[in-house]
């Protein structure tokens, strides 16, 4: 078990959270949500240690070992793959040193045969035994080709490197599991043995996480950190979210009975009370969840874009005929059509393929062979995964900039349009020059539903954005009656939007399925 009782921190004047009394149980799962810049990863470093607060104190129960997913990628360069994992057991590391050291005494003597036997009590108990074989075994499962073992960290691809740290952090059965982005460059594959090892594991994991799908599978709790609290709620983050909506509109209608209001909320507790996502602890959460009453809920503050793309022309029945089309060193002679009310998913393992695909289709870049063919009717809209052209060398207010995309000219049309995407008052009125990644991701929004395309071509549209802003595009997606092709790397949005999976193999392959990317 770990505690935070009573921790407050604070940077400065700014006071990231205060007064935080949290519990982390054994068994248990906890998801760690908030928007950027919240304090998350921070409240991650004061549970490790890492921080001090500035009031309060954090408590683990006594002989736990805590482990932490490292996020220094050249942290272990000089190490080979499987010492970097056994390093994740650190006390298991240190007896094997002292032990070795001993032996290696020219002068060995009773003294230090009883310190020997006292080692090597602990690192049988640690299971040092067999420590090579299930780091080993962690390794293979996690996609290390054995032939990289005994390599060096320095000599192999960062996106293995990525997998290797990860392996680490699950190795030798830890008590306390912390993990900061756990899923950061990791591919669907990967992600989903993840989610079946984290189901298995018996012990007390804190995950931060943008990754909604994974939040999902594995959570049985969700820790919100907003307007300088952290306030922990029983269930998976869909359970939170739907929850925080509901109380959301209840709040709106003040006349609202509270025997109604508990009647939904118990109606609400009982759906998903059925899906409790751990299994093995599906029983105990379930009741749980029964117990809950409309005391224990309180509404989130947290604000989410619109994200709506409407249309005025339908799609005809000629919408998107590609055929031969090649483009060299990424792709050759791709050929489809899409049909009205196709949503399709491009799954590829080259990000430059990808883009290279998208701005073929968007007119951007000339295929060396093949043709493309739009419909009469198609009014497309592109979301492009680098959208620096757009706001490089541009000193314009998000007003001004907005309005350049926009048939009415006036402040009040382009400021509601702004409102939509949460730039509201002064916030309007900043340059787009010194905008974060995902407040340019956010205008771009704004500016491809100005537009009103029935056919969107979306690049890696989840890029920069916070969990609230990725769940509004999200249900924007799923209600957007055209047809699209987007790439992402989130697996709700491919799991809940795409009808079709495009799979650029490699360079030579490509699949067309027609269903959800995960189905079995």
């Amino acid at each position: 078990m770990i505690q935070a009782i009573n921790v407050s921190l604070q940077f400065g004047g700014r006071v990231l959270f205060k007064d935080v009394n949290l519990k982390f149980t054994k068994g248990n799962c906890y998801g760690i949500i908030g928007a950027n810049g919240a304090g998350k990863s921070t409240f991650l470093k004061v549970l490790t240690g890492e921080i001090e607060p500035n009031k309060g104190e954090v408590i683990v129960s006594a002989n736990e070992r805590m482990s932490v997913l490292v996020q220094n990628q050249n942290a272990y360069d000089d190490k080979t793959v499987l010492q970097t994992v056994l390093l994740g057991h650190k006390r298991l590391c240190e007896v094997e040193e002292m032990k070795n050291a001993l032996y290696a005494k020219t002068d060995f003597n009773d003294e230090d045969g009883i310190k020997a036997a006292e080692l090597e009590a602990e690192y049988a108990e640690l299971g040092g035994w067999e420590a090579d074989g299930q780091a080993k075994t962690l390794l293979s499962s996690i996609g290390i080709d054995e032939n990289n073992f005994d390599k060096l960290m320095s000599e192999i691809d960062p996106k293995q490197k990525v997998k290797v740290l990860l392996a680490q952090a699950l190795f030798g059965n830890p008590d306390i599991l912390i993990l900061d982005e756990p899923t950061n460059n990791l591919d669907f594959k990967t992600v989903r043995w993840l989610e079946n090892f984290l189901l298995d594991f018996e012990n007390t994991v804190i995950i931060v996480s943008h990754n909604r799908h994974f939040l999902n599978k594995v959570c049985t709790h969700i820790c919100d950190v907003d307007f300088g609290q952290i306030n922990m709620f029983l269930g998976n983050y869909d359970f939170w979210y739907e929850t925080s909506q509901l109380l959301a509109r209840q709040a709106k209608e003040q006349n609202k009975k509270a025997e109604q209001r508990a009647k939904e909320l118990k109606e609400f507790i009982a759906r998903f009370s059925a899906n409790a996502s751990k299994s093995k602890q599906a029983t105990s959460r379930k009741k749980e969840l029964e117990k809950l009453t409309l005391e224990d809920f309180k509404p989130s503050n947290r604000k989410y874009p619109y994200i709506d793309f409407k249309f005025e022309q339908s799609l005809g029945k000629e919408i998107l005929i590609v055929k031969n089309l090649t483009k060299k060193g990424f792709f050759e002679n791709i050929s489809f059509s899409i049909n009205e009310g196709d949503k399709v998913a491009l799954i590829c393992n080259n990000a430059l393929a990808t883009t290279m695909f998208f701005d073929i289709l968007a007119g951007k870049e000339q295929a060396d062979s093949g043709t493309v063919h739009w419909g009469k009717t198609v009014k497309f809209g592109y979301l492009p995964q680098d959208n620096r052209e757009f706001f490089e060398n541009n000193n314009n207010t998000i007003v001004d900039w907005l309005r350049q995309y926009s048939k009415d000219q006036t402040e009040m049309f382009i400021r509601s349009w702004l409102g939509r995407m949460l730039f509201s008052g002064e916030e309007a009125l900043k340059p787009v020059n010194v905008l974060s990644g995902g407040e340019k991701v956010r205008c771009m929004f704004a500016k491809l539903m100005l537009e009103s395309p029935n056919f969107l071509l979306l690049d890696e549209p989840t890029n920069h954005l916070d969990l609230e802003s990725i769940t509004a595009l999200n249900k924007g997606m799923i209600n957007f009656k055209g047809a699209m092709i987007f790439a992402s790397h989130d697996q709700e949005i491919v799991e809940t939007t795409a009808n079709r999976v495009f799979d650029i193999v490699d360079q030579h392959t490509f699949t067309d399925k027609i269903g959800a990317y995960f189905e079995d």
